[in-house]
């Protein structure tokens, strides 16, 4: 029998088959072979007496660590435009994130009726020339919420953002029942407080949603400076028309990429967070050596 894990807790998994959810054990075999199930796993299983157990653990699409879920398909990366402020840093480091596991990214702009039009411009402009799709969101009064579930289908989404933003006020809307405790905005901090405690995919029907634990930073250690560049998807039509092989856009001349910043064609704020993080990159190496 085939089915999906959407949970596991204290070595319990519970698997989403057909007819329901199978509350099963891992086997041994994979303890020995170093592979931990993960929520998102496809796997395969057999029920014997009333009780189940994982047989076989499919190959991952792909597998994030934080949160620890397996085989996501698209991200719903939301920040509020106030309330708590948006840090575009944060913002551009998580669709790094996303582009470095092979997700599709949509961004969800929350709380639109705290910001005035002009007001959102700047920020709006810099994720569409990227060429990422927006979604704007009054998710407390279910503004924008049927188009969220129409991405949904078909779909391993994965629900990310910073505290305070709405995460959990979407899920619960989307689903129609309380999933998700919702926190209120740290008056000292203006930052939300964590509410989830654990990764879980929801079945909604036509597809799954994972919440996670809101964080207010990202580490980028993972990235090489070679590998910075491939996370920025504005950047794929010039990459191979620069002077040098093995550009990588920051000094050299002849090079397409910063001559696109010049003309318009790349967000100059995007290409500033591209050095920015290119420079950490590389002052990171140093120090290791």
């Amino acid at each position: 029998m085939q089915g999906t894990i959407v949970k596991g807790i204290g070595g319990f998994y519970y698997i989403k088959v057909n007819e329901g959810v199978v509350e099963c054990k891992a086997r041994g075999k994979f303890r020995h072979n170093e592979l931990t199930p993960m929520v998102g796993d496809k796997v395969e299983i057999t029920i014997k007496d009333g009780k189940g157990v994982i047989d076989k653990i499919y190959p991952r699409d792909n597998e994030l660590i934080r949160p620890a879920v397996a085989n996501v398909t698209q991200a719903l990366v939301v920040f509020a435009l106030k309330n708590p402020e948006i840090n575009e840093d944060l913002l551009n480091k998580f669709l790094i994130n996303c582009e470095y596991n092979n997700l599709k990214v949509i961004v969800c702009f929350n709380k639109l009726d705290l910001i005035s039009e002009e007001e959102r411009n700047e920020i709006v402009d810099m994720i569409k020339s990227a060429g990422y799709e927006i979604i704007f969101l009054k998710a407390k009064e279910g503004y924008g919420i049927q188009t969220v579930k129409e991405k949904l289908k078909d779909n391993v989404t994965v629900l990310c953002g910073p505290s305070g933003v709405g995460k959990s006020t979407i899920l619960n809307t989307i689903a129609g029942r309380e999933l998700m405790e919702t926190g209120e905005i740290s008056e000292k901090l203006r930052r939300g407080k964590h509410t989830t405690r654990h990764s879980e995919l929801i079945d909604i029907g036509e597809g799954f949603i994972v919440d996670t634990p809101g964080f207010s930073s990202l580490d980028l250690d993972f990235l090489s400076k070679e590998k910075v560049q491939d996370c920025f998807p504005e950047f794929t039509d010039y990459i191979g028309c620069c002077k040098f092989t093995g550009c990588i856009h920051f000094k050299e001349p002849g090079c397409a990429v910063k001559e696109a910043v010049t003309n318009g064609m790349v967000n100059n704020k995007r290409y500033e967070f591209y050095i920015k993080t290119l420079e950490e990159i590389m002052s990171r190496r140093n120090k290791q050596w």
